[in-house]
């Protein structure tokens, strides 16, 4: 029999209400978030493993399903949007992009290509040009928004590699620091490359590439006839925030004819502030960029980027066509999207960077992360005051790296120790940290970038690390 209306249409009061629903348990959520626990995953498996369940045959009040997840299943996480929040790269997921998904995602227009929906591809490719000119690209550069960096860094090498190399690519081989992302090196190897061909150069005691030993293995490589063709340098590290000497990779990349690609996806956006643009001179010189609106814009997680100087070749790397779109045009001011990236379907990412830039300018995010390197400055400065404390590396820009070290204790013990001070500093659930490794050191590191972390958490912190440190000392000197 015709069916006069979908179950799945919902009515003008049934949508009022599903939001006014939903908003009643957001609102509180993120109010509270300052006095929820920075990590609870105490139970959290047996909490998924009891969630299996059938295909569902009938529908469930949403009431109870927001009990579900507010009541149970959201707390039982890492808290990655709390201010204690200082693991990892922290994000934060400001709620205009959450009203932005909203509006997005409910008129549900498709972005792939200019004549689909061509003002809201104009307001995407607006914040492309945004970004280009934060970073001091021509404005004839351009780009796109992607899902995160990984994909951002995984579209640059395949397009440096289509314009670098012949179709035969396979004696192509890639420079990037010992501390690159993870990303980089799966980014070559789904780009076809045999992981043999990346090369991992040494850093120096600030963890930045080590340019007179990158200058020497292309030589190397050269002379035993591979094609070098791309480096990939750092504008902030995960493991410690260091930011590789960008000119200097510009000159050499240029000189050898190298494609130049900055992995930017968490430093890239402190060229808002006085030091970041001190500190990343030479960005603007790469052919590449990639940048994380979720990290260093505090945007909710999967919004990345991926800048190019010339978007050509973007466009020769990834155009495609089918009989089913004959109508796209070709006017290059006129922008389609599928163009330029892997994606042809792809959502309305632009909107949620457009909308919180637009509400309060660029400024309020430039004051954001200058407070992020106040604190990093605090950090430090208090840091150096805990006995036992060394200071790994000092924050370039908002992460730094330390562990305890009591004297006469090898590198085996001094690692379970900070393996023992770790799990001491996120006990009481005020603020979370990861570790990380440098070289054969288990270090700690503190990474400062969520807008909802202040002076006041860092303080908070600052004396749990110090609580920690006295305990575990008191251990250590009576056993």
């Amino acid at each position: 029999m015709p069916f006069d209306r979908s179950e799945l249409e919902l009515s003008e009061s049934a949508m009022r209400a599903m939001v006014e629903q939903a908003m009643a348990r957001i609102v509180p959520h993120i109010v509270s978030l300052p006095e929820q626990p920075a990590q609870d995953l105490l139970g959290a498996d047996e909490l998924a493993l009891s969630l299996l369940e059938p295909l569902p045959q009938v529908g469930t009040n949403l009431e109870s399903l927001l009990d579900l997840l507010f009541d149970q299943a959201v707390p039982k996480t890492l808290n990655t949007a709390s201010p204690g929040y200082l693991a990892y790269i922290p994000s934060g997921g400001l709620f205009h992009s959450a009203v932005a998904d909203l509006i997005s995602d409910s008129v549900n227009r498709y972005v792939g290509i200019w004549a689909a929906a061509p003002a809201l591809v104009q307001i995407e490719a607006n914040v492309i040009r945004w970004f280009c000119e934060m970073v001091g690209y021509p404005k004839t550069a351009g780009g796109i928004l992607t899902s995160g960096g990984s994909i951002a860094n995984l579209t640059a090498i395949i397009a440096a590699r289509v314009d670098r190399l012949p179709e035969d690519f396979l004696k192509g081989t890639l420079y990037t620091s010992s501390q690159a992302h993870h990303s980089v090196e799966k980014a070559a190897v789904l780009a076809g490359f045999p992981a043999r061909n990346i090369r991992f150069i040494e850093t120096d005691e600030h963890q930045r590439i080590r340019m007179n030993r990158l200058a020497e293995r292309i030589a190397e490589d050269r002379a035993a006839g591979f094609m070098p063709f791309l480096l990939v340098v750092n504008a902030g590290t995960t493991n410690t925030g260091a930011v590789d000497d960008l000119d200097a990779a510009a000159d050499l990349a240029a000189r050898e004819g190298l494609w130049l690609h900055v992995d930017g996806a968490y430093g890239g956006f402190f060229v808002l502030t006085e030091k970041g643009r001190r500190m990343l001179h030479g960005i603007q010189r790469a052919d590449s960029i990639t940048l994380d609106p979720h990290k260093g814009l505090a945007l909710p997680y999967g919004t990345g980027s991926l800048l190019v100087r010339e978007p050509r070749k973007l466009r020769q790397t990834h155009h495609a066509s089918a009989d089913y779109l004959q109508d796209m045009q070709v006017d290059e001011e006129k922008i389609d999207f599928s163009d330029l990236s892997p994606e042809l379907t792809r959502p309305f990412r632009g909107l949620r960077v457009w909308l919180p830039m637009k509400l309060h300018g660029v400024g309020a995010f430039g004051d954001h992360l200058e407070e992020k390197l106040e604190l990093a400055r605090l950090a430090l400065d208090e840091l150096k005051t805990i006995p036992g404390i060394e200071i790994v590396a000092k924050p370039q820009l908002s992460i730094l790296a330390f562990r305890l070290k009591p004297q006469g204790m090898d590198q085996a013990g001094l690692n379970e120790l900070n393996h023992r001070f770790l799990e001491r500093i996120n006990a009481p659930q005020r603020i979370y940290l990861t570790p990380t490794m440098l070289d054969e050191c288990f270090v700690l590191r503190i990474a400062l970038l969520s807008f909802r972390t202040h002076r006041d958490r860092m303080l908070v912190g600052l004396e749990d690390i110090r609580a920690a440190a006295a305990e575990i000392l008191g251990s250590v000197q009576d056993p």
